[in-house]
C-alpha cells in the first residue's frame, strides 16, 4: 500500500503544480499524454482540446471522465503604471485571491506576480469592515509603466494562474492548488494504467476533459462524437469534517474512501442513474472497497452534462473529498485518492454485469 501511495502522491503532483486554467489546458494535457499513452492503444485529442485514450474492446463502452482544467485569471486590462486588472476565470471566492503569487503566461514565456490591493493602513474605517473584492485588485509584475509591462508580453487576454507547490501534511494529506480536478486526472491515469495489458471485455474511454470550470464544456462536446453505453466522471467533493461546516451540509470526511454521487445541486445537476447508483455501490461492497454517499444542492460535474447527451447516457460520479475546494490550499487523502482508483478499476471489471 505504501508503494502504491508514494506513487499516486507523485503523479498528483506533476499535475497539481502544472498550470493550466480554462481554455488553456495544454501542459496539463502534456503531462497527461506522457503517463498515459503506453498504457493505451490509442491516444488522440479533438477538435475542442479533450485528451481521449482508449483501450479497445467490446460492448459495453465506458467512459471515464476527468476534467483537466483550474479555475484562474486573465488580464483584461494594464494601466498606464503597469499595473494589471484581471478577469475571473471559474468560481472564486474573491477573499482567497487577495496577496497570492500568481503566474502569467505570455507568449514570451512565464511572468511572475503578485495580486495586491489598496493597503490596509492606508483604509478609512468603513472600508477596514467590508471584503476587498476582486475588482479592486490588480496584478504586480513589477513593471515601471504599461510599456514595460507590454514589453514582458502582459496584455490583455494573457492567462494566469495561481502560484503553489503540493506539500505533504500529516496522515498521508497534502495540500496544493487545483486538486480540483487534478485529482481525478490521478485517478483516472492510475486506473488505465492498471487496466493496461488486462484481457478485459469493454472498450474504456478515458477522457481528459477542458474547460469543465466554465460550463462542462469538454465533456459535451466528447461525449457526443463518443456516445458511451455508460459514463463515469471521477471529480472532488466537499467534506464536512472541519469548522465552518455542519455535518448536516456534507456528512462526507477525509480518509473514509471514494464517494459516490447520489444527486448533486439539488437534481438540476446530476440524479445518478439507477443502474449506474447499483453498480459502483455493489462494486464497492463486493470487493471490500470503504465508499461514502453523497447528496448535495450545490455544485456539479462532467457527469451532468454527460448525461444528457444525445438521447441520454447513464452516467455517475466517483469523487475525492477535498477540503477548500476552489482555493489555493485544497486537501485531500492520498488514501482516498488510491481507493478511488481501486473502485475504478474493479467498476470496469464488472460493467458487463450491468450494461
Amino acid at each position: 500500500m505504501k508503494e502504491e501511495i508514494k506513487r499516486i502522491k507523485n503523479l498528483l503532483e506533476k499535475l497539481s503544480n502544472a498550470h493550466g486554467i480554462s481554455g488553456y489546458e495544454g501542459s496539463v494535457r502534456a503531462i497527461i499524454k506522457k503517463e498515459i499513452e503506453s498504457y493505451v492503444d490509442e491516444v488522440k485529442i479533438d477538435t475542442f482540446g479533450n485528451l481521449i485514450a482508449i483501450k479497445k474492446g467490446k460492448s459495453p463502452s465506458v467512459m471515464i471522465a476527468a476534467h483537466m482544467d483550474e479555475i484562474g485569471l486573465m488580464a483584461k486590462y494594464v494601466d498606464d503604471e503597469g499595473f494589471v486588472r484581471f478577469a475571473k476565470v471559474g468560481g472564486w471566492f474573491d477573499q482567497t485571491l487577495l496577496n497570492q503569487r500568481v503566474l502569467l503566461h505570455t507568449k514570451k514565456g512565464v511572468v511572475a506576480g503578485v495580486i495586491g490591493s489598496k493597503p490596509v493602513h492606508v483604509m478609512e474605517t468603513e472600508e477596514k469592515k467590508k471584503a476587498i473584492e476582486a475588482k479592486d485588485m490588480f496584478i504586480d509584475v513589477g513593471a515601471s509603466s504599461k510599456d514595460d509591462a507590454i514589453a514582458m508580453g502582459v496584455e490583455p487576454g494573457v492567462p494566469a494562474s495561481i502560484d503553489q507547490r503540493l506539500v505533504g501534511l500529516a496522515n498521508d494529506t497534502v495540500t496544493g492548488k487545483a486538486f480540483d480536478n487534478r485529482a481525478g486526472g490521478a485517478v483516472l491515469i492510475t486506473a488505465m494504467q492498471r487496466i493496461a495489458g488486462t484481457n478485459l471485455k469493454p472498450t474504456v474511454i478515458g477522457v481528459f476533459t477542458v474547460q469543465e470550470e466554465v460550463g462542462l464544456k469538454g465533456a459535451k462536446t466528447s461525449a457526443f462524437g463518443l456516445n458511451p453505453d455508460v459514463a463515469i466522471a471521477i471529480d472532488t467533493c466537499i467534506p464536512g469534517d472541519h469548522p465552518g461546516i455542519k455535518k448536516t451540509d456534507s456528512a462526507i470526511q477525509l480518509g473514509q474512501g471514494p464517494v459516490i454521487t447520489v444527486m448533486d445541486a439539488g437534481g438540476r445537476g446530476i440524479i445518478t442513474h439507477p443502474k449506474v447508483l447499483e453498480w459502483l455501490r455493489e462494486t464497492a461492497k463486493a470487493k471490500g472497497i470503504p465508499y461514502q454517499m453523497d447528496v448535495t444542492e450545490r455544485g456539479t460535474t462532467d457527469a451532468s452534462a454527460i448525461s444528457l447527451t444525445r438521447e441520454g447516457i447513464p452516467s455517475g460520479v466517483i469523487s475525492v473529498a477535498t477540503r477548500y475546494i476552489h482555493t489555493p490550499v485544497e486537501v485531500l487523502s492520498l488514501k482516498d485518492l488510491e481507493k478511488a482508483a481501486e473502485l475504478v478499476v474493479e467498476a470496469i471489471k464488472s460493467v458487463g454485469g450491468y450494461f
